[in-house]
């Protein structure tokens, strides 16, 4: 079945004022995800310069200045030196967590859809690097694994986990590659021989609360 891809932005009305100037810094970078992008996120750039704040945006491999993928914060890591801390314009704390841990800024948040602003909590960072660190753990002592690897374009990697699998089996752990176009967590639960997952796909799979019991491979390389 093909896919057709069709871009779709929010049009939808927001209070900018709820944005609560005085608790940020001089100088914020901006990031956000695709629905926000353009009319938006200018509009709100616009209304935090004119208030005296200076902002700041740029790209690393998406399309879009300011774009954040759930595996990409180039767009953060890009300004993290000109800028004091971020504003997430967006929904939910997937993305902005992922701005906090590679950075290690400051981020607020505000959501155009609810005019709801805030800042992420900083202690939530603290907790996901102790459950990377946790997991890490399990892995080491789990004696079967299984390998995820996605059929989406860019996050296809079936050679690295051929590769993977080979050296786990060296080292005496059973490895078996599940492939997969769309995760589903409770599609995990039919295999239940497996202790433990690799996820070789979206590098940010293994944050989701919903999928637990998996690493990233690249937080593995160095342990086999």
């Amino acid at each position: 079945m093909k896919a057709i891809f069709i871009p779709a932005k929010w049009k939808g009305s927001y209070d900018a004022k709820k944005i609560e100037l005085d608790k940020m810094p001089k100088k914020i970078g901006i990031v956000s995800t695709a629905q926000f992008l353009g009319k938006t996120t200018e509009e709100i750039m616009a209304y935090l310069e004119n208030n005296g704040k200076k902002t700041f945006i740029d790209k690393m491999k998406q399309a879009n200045a300011g774009q954040l993928l759930g595996c990409d914060q180039g767009a953060a890591i890009k300004i993290q030196d000109k800028v004091d801390a971020y504003l997430y314009i967006g929904s939910g704390e997937f993305h902005p967590l992922g701005v906090g841990m590679k950075t290690d800024k400051e981020v607020f948040t505000f959501n155009p859809v609810t005019s709801q602003f805030g800042k992420l909590d900083r202690e939530r960072i603290k907790k996901y690097l102790r459950q990377k660190e946790a997991a890490k753990a399990k892995f080491l002592n789990a004696d079967r694994v299984g390998l995820m690897v996605s059929l989406k374009r860019g996050q296809f990697s079936y050679k690295q986990a051929v590769e993977l699998k080979e050296k786990l089996e060296r080292k005496g752990k059973e490895a078996f590659i599940f492939v997969f176009d769309t995760l589903d967590a409770s599609e995990m639960m039919n295999f239940p021989f497996i202790e433990f997952w690799v996820n070789t796909a979206c590098p940010r799979i293994a944050d989701d609360p919903d999928k637990s019991r998996i690493v990233d491979m690249a937080e593995i390389k160095e342990l086999v």
